[in-house]
């Protein structure tokens, strides 16, 4: 084998750190951003907040130092009660040695003499000071907000009411673990052989003791509210519920009648309840189909997860990055126009320390080299860090002015008007690639006169039509959810039906297209939506 040289020219793409972290801040979403620029000003020490002062309120800090007229003074001492003659005195007598001029040493000492806490109440000078509290726990940082979000759990609200069962230290400790051990539907997952397996027993004897406690406890927690707590799963909760509804003793005989046919229904495979195959269910002799279809209507008012309304579900607020407004033009009345613009609350506004850059600029080549160019590479950071925010804030606003102008209908009208759209009519629109477009409608919201959306929700497919044109699938779904609202309970239409629907329309869309669509939307099957 011969060893050569040789030369070869070729090209490729080298990302820059500057071009890397543009890519980077694209596709993250405003809470992601935050925490990013969190991270840099941590790191970065040329890198702060533009804080914007407010104005001086009128009446503020700066009347603190009006000195008081002879004319005010004599009204306040007059209106002062005999009660408090002795302290207006006092007040007076140092207004009068405040109004004298100072002197070199005879200035006052705003640090007190260490004998007295000096905590003015501020609380007239402005919001940011705090309110007195009457909280009478002495905890003044809850506000009235977070007081009324506080939820009770599950498990508390079952610990509670265990404390009024009179029971066994055992028996009360195997309850309190099957309390805890409940998942958030307030199911218990796993068989009881298996949580006193956990607590490992020393021998088979204590294990089938333990079994033994926990089945007690068992009872004891399917008798405690809500109903159906401690279920091993749907069916059981199901019968337990209806247990409880069949105690009492002021039913009539049709009405427990039904609930002993829901019973044995739920004794039955779930498969059966959930196609709601009534022919089946009389076969196996649960009852006649009117009584059948009674019960199943009574299952349907059920509460399959006891503990979801103790869940405290975190309701995360959606803050858009863009803000579309009518605008309306005086001059054409019948012309609607739309105003973009970027949310400000979104926007962090970030400067480089003019401090540290001058201290850095004006102590070049010093002594330690090495140090100086790595704070000047710490600088140059946080400009690249400023204009990449900018830029990307640049493009974003950018690709929603053009989806505001292709979507205009959609802004008068809502989605039924939606036209297709797709990334690639935007990227040759603004001149950027179908990945940048992608990056930047991916977790990016937009607050619209119809709602908050996210910035993908306005592209879509099409959808041929009979005049040769395309329809949105978005549109199309909204015209299939129009049509499934409107339905008859007692007949609700099949996606067969839908599909000719819409070719009434004009629109050409298949069943299995509507069935897709159907599923997208979160909407049950025609045999499911049907009534009894």
């Amino acid at each position: 084998m011969k060893q050569g040289l040789s030369l070869r020219v070729s090209q490729h793409l080298a990302l820059t750190p500057q071009l890397q972290q543009s890519i980077r801040l694209l596709q993250l979403s405003t809470l992601e951003l935050s925490q990013e620029v969190d991270q840099m000003l941590d790191e970065n020490p040329f890198l702060e907040l533009a804080e914007e002062h407010a104005e001086r309120e009128d009446f503020g800090l700066a009347q603190t130092d009006t000195p008081v007229s002879e004319g005010d003074r004599e009204a306040e001492y007059a209106a002062t009660p005999m009660a408090d003659m002795g302290s207006a005195t006092v007040t007076s007598t140092s207004t009068d040695e405040d109004n004298a001029p100072l002197g070199g040493d005879e200035g006052i000492d705003w640090d007190g003499d260490g004998s007295t806490d000096m905590a003015p109440d501020d609380g007239e000078w402005g919001v940011d000071a705090k309110a007195r509290s009457n909280n009478l726990n002495g905890d003044e940082d809850k506000d009235a907000t977070e007081l009324a979000r506080t939820q009770e759990s599950l498990q508390a609200f079952l610990h509670r009411q265990a404390l009024g069962l009179r029971l066994s230290a055992e028996d009360r400790a195997a309850l309190r673990f099957l309390i805890e051990s409940l998942n958030d539907d307030g199911y218990l997952d796993e068989p009881l052989e298996e949580l006193a397996r956990t607590l490992n027993p020393a021998d088979d004897e204590e294990l089938h003791e333990l079994v033994h406690h926990f089945s007690v406890a068992l009872g004891l927690l399917h008798s405690l509210e809500p109903v159906g707590v401690g279920a091993r799963g749907l069916a059981e909760c199901l019968r337990l519920q209806i247990s409880a509804l069949l105690q009492n003793a002021e039913l009539d005989w049709d009405d427990r009648a039904v609930l002993e046919v829901a019973l044995h229904i739920c004794q039955q495979p779930m498969e059966l309840l959930a196609r709601r195959d009534i022919k089946r269910l009389v076969q196996l002799g649960v009852g006649s189909d009117a009584l059948v279809r009674e019960a199943i209507a009574v299952i349907a008012r059920l509460e399959p997860k006891p503990g979801r309304r103790f869940v405290d579900v975190e309701r995360n607020i959606v803050v858009p990055d863009v803000l579309v407004t009518q605008v309306s033009n005086p001059n054409k009345a019948a012309q609607v126009k739309f105003r973009v613009m970027l949310n400000p609350e979104v926007m962090p506004r970030l400067k480089v320390h003019d401090i540290y850059a001058n201290v850095l600029r004006n102590h070049r080549g010093g002594r330690d080299s090495a140090s100086h160019a790595a704070l000047q590479q710490r600088l140059q950071e946080a400009r690249w860090f400023i204009k990449n925010i900018q830029q990307r804030f640049d493009t974003i606003l950018r690709v929603s002015t053009a989806i505001v102008e292709r979507q205009k209908s959609f802004f008068t009208h809502g989605e039924l008007a939606m036209r297709p759209l797709v990334l690639r009519e935007i990227a040759d629109e603004l001149g950027l690639h179908e990945s940048t477009i992608s990056r930047v409608t991916t977790a990016k919201y937009m607050a619209t006169p119809f709602g908050t959306f996210e910035l993908k929700y306005f592209f879509g497919s099409g959808l041929g039509t009979e005049s040769g044109g395309n329809a949105s699938s978005t549109a199309v779904r909204a015209l299939i959810k129009q049509f499934i609202g409107a339905e008859s309970a007692k007949k609700p239409l099949s996606d067969n039906q839908i599909s000719e629907m819409l070719k009434e329309q004009g629109i050409e869309c298949a069943r299995r297209t509507v069935a897709k669509y159907r599923e997208g939307l979160k909407i049950a099957p025609a045999s499911l939506r049907k009534a009894l």
